[in-house]
């Protein structure tokens, strides 16, 4: 089985952990106002407004919601590749055994599938 050089292991590391800073950054920017009732339009004017007011702030906040539950995945992904760095097992496919290309990992440095068997689990 090969096994990822140390150089390139924590390159892939600080690749993540600039990764996870970007992820915290904006998460934090998502959970300003907005996220709960206190960004409305009901409460920022004195009179009532229409439904459809209504229906576009309930859809923003859903958007909002639907992007933290990403944002939130992301960071686990990034935290089990962190795991597979600690422990060595990082940029080893887990279908063939192989090294994931280096140009794959920079792209997606959670990646567990090498493009091939990545390809094949898709095709199924």
């Amino acid at each position: 089985m090969a096994i990822m050089s140390k150089e390139d292991l924590k390159y892939f590391e600080d690749l993540i952990n600039e990764k996870k800073t970007e992820l915290l950054r904006e998460l934090g920017h998502l959970r300003k106002p907005g996220l709960g009732n206190q960004d409305s339009v009901e409460d920022h004017t004195p009179y009532s407004y229409h439904m459809a007011d209504q229906g576009t702030d309930n859809m923003e906040r859903e958007k909002k919601y639907f992007f933290a539950g990403r944002e939130g995945k992301l960071l686990d992904y990034l935290d089990r590749a962190l795991e597979r760095i600690a422990d060595k097992t990082y940029g080893i496919c887990r279908g063939c055994g192989e090294l994931i290309n280096r140009e794959r990992l920079k792209a997606v440095p959670h990646a567990t599938l090498c493009i091939s068997c990545k390809s094949k689990q898709e095709k199924l």
